[in-house]
């Protein structure tokens, strides 16, 4: 800081004194908008990387009031209350949002490292910063790479520790949850067809498949190609669909069509 002029340093002082961000913050924040003042706090409320000065005695008190008494873990418990805390609904797929960016390796359980690391890359270390991140860690799921990013995340984190395939009645429950935020017609289809015909566990190409031809291929199938590379799984979906005659003529609302 001392190598700085004393312009630089007071548009540093300037930027901490309004936003309460750190000099370190300050100063990337500057130099990103080549030391324009309004330049600097546009970079620092656009981008929400660059807020990620945290307090650690704020974050270690957070992780206690959450801890299990027993575990130095955050379990099911823990996350009803944080659940409580955020005025949000333990089934609220935001909730799977905020696990992908703590890296959570488990659904309803936060390793210290995964909550306190997770906070402190949203710039998170009050309940009240958590409560007004959480529209736009919804809001994530409107941008397609990310929803991609979730959904693939989503397999690992709801599959059973130690298995290689997530079970069916948790793959459902997970489709009928992305898959409300990302329209696709064929969703009830699909999780009556597996529970029909199928009724076993659910592969990692089975489910990452399942995303693109849910992104690309339209109610009709008009633009299916049987002779595809898809999982069997999905080929005999589409004969399915075909044989009882549930192929949706009107494609009206089709994910791929809405891109």
């Amino acid at each position: 800081m001392h190598k700085l002029g004393r312009g630089h340093r007071d548009k540093i002082q300037q930027f901490v004194t309004i936003t309460g961000a750190s000099e370190k913050v300050a100063l990337q924040a500057l130099k990103a908008s080549d030391w324009n003042l309004e330049g600097a706090f546009d970079v620092f409320y656009s981008q929400p990387q660059i807020r990620t000065y945290t307090d650690t005695r704020h974050l270690e008190e957070l992780y206690k009031r959450y801890k299990d008494p027993y575990s130095d873990m955050i379990l099911a418990d823990g996350i009803t209350l944080l659940c409580n805390d955020l005025q949000v609904d333990p089934q609220d797929i935001v909730m799977l949002v905020v696990s992908w960016h703590m890296k959570a390796a488990t659904m309803c359980e936060f390793s210290k490292q995964e909550f306190i690391g997770g906070l402190q890359a949203l710039g998170i270390d009050s309940l009240e910063k958590f409560r007004e991140r959480i529209p736009f860690m919804r809001s994530e799921l409107k941008d397609e790479q990310k929803f991609r990013e979730i959904y693939n995340f989503a397999f690992g984190w709801a599959k059973e520790k130690g298995q290689k395939s997530l079970a069916l009645d948790t793959a459902i429950g997970m489709w009928q949850l992305l898959f409300a935020e990302r329209q696709w017609l064929l969703v009830d289809h699909w999780c009556q067809f597996l529970q029909a015909r199928h009724n076993k566990a659910i592969s990692r190409d089975t489910w990452s498949q399942l995303l693109e031809f849910a992104r690309t291929v339209d109610s009709a199938l008009s633009n299916y190609d049987a002779e595809g590379a898809w999982p069997y799984l999905i080929d005999e979906f589409a004969e399915y669909l075909n044989e009882n005659s549930l192929v949706q003529k009107d494609q009206l609302g089709d994910w791929s069509l809405q891109r």
